[in-house]
């Protein structure tokens, strides 16, 4: 890939109105120049001021890439594959309607293609920005579900079956059309449903096929997590979903991978119920049952229940 590389960026949005603003605004006072990116909002069915919003942000702000759509069938995966096809550019970054990039986050990736010509993907840090402060049951192995995600301290590729999440991710548009985007089986969210894994199912898909996933830290973006909305029920929405998101993918390859699945999931609750005495015995008691519900609720997810 050339010094020219350009790239688009997609967010795709659902009743954001308080956040859409400042992840967009983030992209537009970026270190790269503007005629070498575009930025694409894919507005899944909002029904706040979003579509306002955005449209009087675009207006106001020329010579800025950027573009507005609407995708009537609801889910992310819907949504990511609408700005995907819009898209013109070599590189595809998803990011998400919370979240605030670095100043130079553009720069970053497209300067790691060019250093890394054999990169087909790459993922980077996302930093919870917690509002108003961590909570104190807040631990590593809960953190994932609001977005958290740190792979390495340096450059690496990807183990197999390790991956990218969604909220900062990039893949070249060859390698995105070539899996056919998003499985759309696995939309996210819709309505209060959530069926998840769908970055996980894209990045196997690469994986599969040899690519070539790279993590880069320095590729970074901060994620909004408004602690008064974790709930009981948000959490359970949240684990549940990636289990049942494991039944979708994993009984498209038959009753025994699916089988398997049940007992890796039941593993991984007996191994949180030992993580979660571990930390009552370090004087964390706040932190053990997190740990154990989210293994709970993931494993009904995907008993289907």
């Amino acid at each position: 890939m050339n010094e020219h590389l350009r790239i688009s960026v997609i967010i795709c949005s659902y009743n954001r109105e308080q956040y859409i603003i400042d992840a967009v605004d983030s992209l537009y006072n970026q270190t790269l120049s503007k005629e070498r990116y575009e930025v694409i909002v894919v507005d899944n069915n909002s029904v706040d001021n979003t579509k306002s919003l955005c449209l009087e942000y675009i207006q106001s702000h020329h010579g800025y890439n950027i573009y507005y759509l609407e995708e009537n069938k609801q889910g992310a995966s819907f949504a990511r594959n609408t700005g995907a096809a819009f898209a013109k550019f070599p590189l595809l970054a998803f990011m998400d309607d919370d979240a605030v990039a670095d100043e130079d986050y553009l720069e970053r990736i497209v300067t790691f293609f060019k250093e890394h010509p054999d990169a087909d993907g790459l993922g980077g840090r996302i930093i919870p920005k917690y509002i108003p402060s961590e909570p104190g049951w807040m631990s590593h192995y809960v953190s994932s579900l609001v977005g958290n995600f740190h792979y390495s301290e340096k450059v690496e590729v990807f183990r197999p079956g390790k991956y990218p999440l969604e909220s900062n991710m990039i893949v070249t548009k060859k390698d995105f059309d070539e899996v056919d985007g998003f499985n759309t089986l696995l939309p996210g969210v819709v309505g209060t449903l959530r069926i998840g894994g769908e970055g996980k199912d894209f990045f196997m898909k690469l994986q599969a096929l040899n690519r070539r996933i790279y993590y880069d830290p320095a590729v970074r973006v901060q994620h909004v997590v408004e602690v008064k909305k974790l709930t009981s029920e948000y959490m359970y929405r949240v684990a549940s979903g990636i289990g049942r998101g494991e039944r979708v993918r994993m009984l498209s390859k038959g009753s025994f991978a699916y089988l398997k699945k049940i007992v890796e999931y039941l593993f991984k609750l007996c191994a949180s119920f030992i993580l979660g005495i571990k930390y009552t015995l370090q004087g964390h008691p706040a932190k053990a049952w997190p740990v154990i519900k989210f293994r709970i609720d993931a494993l009904k997810g995907l008993m289907n229940r």
